[in-house]
Parts: C-alpha cells; structure tokens; sequence
C-alpha cells in the first residue's frame, strides 16, 4: 500500500500520483504540464508506468492540468474506467475535445512552417483520441461511496473550486490495514459567489494537498470587486476596450456574474459584452444546468433570470468570423477570452489588436504560470513576440489576485482544520517556496509539520512514512 509522487511535485501543472493497492495501480488525476514549450515539451515524454498497468483513475476536477493527458494515457494503453464528479465529467467533454483542437492545430500550424525534409510533427492526441477517453469516464455525485477497485472505494466531497471540482476521500483496505486517504485537489476560497465552500472530510489518516497559494494571502475580496468596478467606470474615459483573460471554466463564469450583478453601478451597460470563447459558453450552460450543486445566492439568481444569458448586452461569439469582427470595435468593448494565461486562443488575437493602445485596459484576474505570455505582461514586459511580429505593450495591466479559485495560505490552513484529527499531511501542486512557506505556516497554525513531495518518492501508508 503505497503513494508515488509524480506531477505537480515540483509546480502546479501535471497533477498526477500514482497509488497502489492490493497488487492494484490507480491514479490519481493525470494532467498536462503547462508553462511555456520546455514544459509542454514534457507531456510527451514516456509515463513513468506503463499506461496498460494501471486499473482505474480518479480524477479530481475537470482543468487541463489536472485531466489534459487522460486521451494520451489511454492511447497508450488505458483501458480502465476515470472516476470523477458527474459535472466534472461533462466539462471534460469540453475541455478534453477543445485540448485534443490545440494539439491539432498546433501541428498543423508547425507542419505548414516547417523547411522541406524536416519530420512531420505529429498532435499529442486527436479529437478522436478524446472522444475514446471519454467513454471511459463514469459520473458520481457528491458524497456517495462508490468501489473502484478491490479494496479501494472513493467518496468525493465538494472542492469549491471550480463546479464538479472534488476534494478525494479514498477507503483503502490491504489485508488487515485500513487507511482513509484524503486527496485535496485544487480547493477554493471559502465565500465565493457561485460555488459552495470547500468541504472537509470528518477523518483521514493521511492528507495530499495542494499549496498553489500556500505562501500568500489573497487580497480582500470586496476590495478586488471594488477595484474592476473602478476599472470599469473610468474605461468610458480611455477610448480603448477592456480585455479579460479568463480561463474557460470558472472564472469566465464568474466574471460574467460579477458583470451582472454590478450592471447599473459599474455602468456595464455602457458597454458591449463579449464572451469570445466557445468553449466558455458550453462551460457556462453546464454550469446553469448543475443548479443542484451551486450555492443558494447563485440557485436564486439562476432561477430568477430564466435562460441565459444573465447580461442583455452579452454577445456569446462562438465562430471564428464573429470573433474576428470584435476587431473593428476601438472602444466601448468588454472581451473576456480565453486563455486565462494567454497560451493560446481567441485572447491572443484580442492582445495583438489593443496592447498597443494606451487607452486598453488588460484586468488579469487568475494565475498566470511562469513562462506564460500572461505572466510577461504581469511582470511588466514592455514588448512582446507573437504571430511573428514584436508588439509594444502600451496598454494599462491591472492584475486583481481576489478572484482566484484557489484558496489562499489562511483558506487551505481552514481547510485542514476542518478534521476531527491531525491527519498526517503531504504538500503537492505548489511551487517550492509556496510548500515551504506553507509547510512553516501549518506547523505553526496547527502543530503539525507537512511532509514534502518530490517525483519519483514513495510514501509507504501502512507506516505513513517515505521510502
């Protein structure tokens, strides 16, 4: 019975661990590595198992660098079911036939450049690649135990996160020992409109968790609120448009709700509203459809407004053509866009047009991983490279870390406050001085020192110890 650390043990992308049980293998999430192309370059590189030895999955939410390598692992062999949360699995649908889009068109696009002779680059994985993984995939609601494998039965409980996004509570027996694993995965912000509060199993043995902001404090959140509003009111005076980068599940859902529910005193209607992403408007159905998992405030706004969408200046562009003609607007535009990091597409295209106005406003409003186009203009670049051209960077960049999904230091400290005991804690998906400041602050907190994870260590869970 034992844990292996393999993706995210070093950053916050490529979540996957690997856990073994009764002579059994499963995973546990199995994501892309995300954060410029020596990063990216490693989702192609072999697993550290042989796809075909693995039984089952347990995936933890439905984002790319938790679930972007699925339609890869199961090219390679995976035959077995991906157990996860029922929402989580219709936004895979999306998501993973949206990624497997990228993968195609990217090679397309390096095959057209490429010099005569040179080796055709082939797509990580086909559409058709994600449509096979899916039929793999099986729903499970919120709290319901359900048997995986022999010996093991997973329950899953509400992450906040983003919708269908779970916290993994696994029941593992192996002869006479039993432990209760506990898997966080990407936990939200306690408070958040929309979603629930992250929830926390009563008892666990041991703990994984995650530590994307394990070495920060969130800014307030009203004063975040407060601060687009300001950005907002005063754009009508810049003569530019607004671009929000905005990762297609989630954020772009509650950048929308916050639009609608500050239309009059932030003077939305001013202005004409784009959510220029299809992938972003099936995510936003997907959410109003999961009512029964939403928090009361959002189930009342939802039932309130009838059918989307909840802004009456919203244009939802889902084709190309559409997209394109946002160009001709100089002024008086709200265009939230994915990427959230600005990796790739419709956002870029947006940036290529406005970065030069001075009047444009750029509001970031998640995280943007080092080596991404997003984290550039965060750290101030004054110009960049894209489409083969360098594009001076004259637009004002306002970035408003209050939004994030992901809990802060005090929020995942709450979290693990939440159990009964002391579980036994282990600290992944965060960059290093995030789990050492984490690891600082928990001890602290709660008098318990957090172990940390590396690729390749082994946690043994009959001693709770690494071998």
């Amino acid at each position: 019975m034992e844990l292996e650390f393999y993706g995210a043990s070093h950053g916050v992308t490529g979540s996957c661990h690997i856990l073994r049980v009764n002579g059994h293998s499963l995973l546990l999430d199995c994501g892309m590595i995300q954060g410029g192309r020596r990063l990216e370059a490693l989702n192609r590189e072999p697993f550290p198992f042989r796809a075909e030895d693995i039984d089952a999955v347990i995936l933890s939410h439905a984002h790319i660098d938790h679930s972007g390598r699925l339609p890869l692992l199961v090219r390679r062999g995976f035959s077995g079911k991906i157990w996860t949360q029922n929402a989580s699995r219709d936004l895979c649908g999306i998501l993973l036939a949206d990624s497997a889009h990228i993968q195609e068109s990217d090679a397309a696009y390096k095959n057209r450049k490429a010099k005569p002779g040179t080796a055709a680059v082939k797509a990580l994985y086909s559409k058709a690649d994600a449509a096979v993984a899916l039929k793999q995939f099986e729903g499970v609601r919120y709290l319901q135990w359900q048997d995986v494998l022999p010996g093991v039965r997973v329950r899953f409980h509400d992450a906040g996160h983003i919708l269908g996004s779970a916290v993994v509570e696994l029941d593992l027996r192996e002869g006479n020992v039993q432990r209760r694993f506990v898997f966080s995965g990407d936990l939200g912000q306690y408070g958040t409109p929309i979603l629930r509060d992250p929830q926390t199993p009563k008892h666990a043995d041991i703990v994984l968790m995650e530590t994307t902001y394990g070495g920060r404090r969130h800014r307030d959140r009203q004063a975040t609120i407060d601060e687009i509003g300001e950005i907002i009111k005063a754009a009508a005076e810049t003569h530019g448009n607004i671009l929000i980068p905005a990762f297609a599940v989630g954020r772009s859902q509650e950048v929308l709700y916050q639009l609608a529910t500050h239309f009059d005193d932030w003077g939305v209607g001013r202005f004409k509203v784009f959510l220029d992403s299809p992938m972003a408007i099936e995510a936003s159905e997907v959410y109003w459809n999961y009512r029964q998992v939403l928090d009361e405030e959002a189930q009342l706004v939802r039932d309130n407004a009838g059918d989307m969408p909840l802004l009456p200046n919203l244009e939802l562009t889902r084709s190309s053509d559409e997209s394109r003609a946002i160009n001709k607007l100089k002024d008086s535009a709200i265009i939230v866009a994915a990427s959230g990091m600005c990796t790739g597409g419709r956002i870029l295209h947006h940036l290529r047009n406005n970065l030069a106005n001075p009047g444009t406003q750029i509001i970031i409003v998640g995280y943007q991983a080092n080596g991404t186009l997003g984290r550039r203009l965060v750290d101030g670049a004054d110009e960049i490279r894209m489409f083969g051209q360098t594009i001076q960077v004259k637009a004002k960049i306002h970035t408003v870390g209050g939004l994030s999904a992901h809990g802060d230091q005090n929020d995942l400290a709450r979290w693990y406050e939440g159990f009964e005991n002391k579980p036994v804690v282990y600290l992944v998906h965060g960059e290093d001085e995030s789990k050492l400041a984490f690891q600082d602050y928990l001890n602290k907190r709660c008098d318990v020192k957090p172990g940390l994870s590396a690729p390749g260590k082994k946690l043994d869970l009959k001693t709770l110890k690494l071998i």
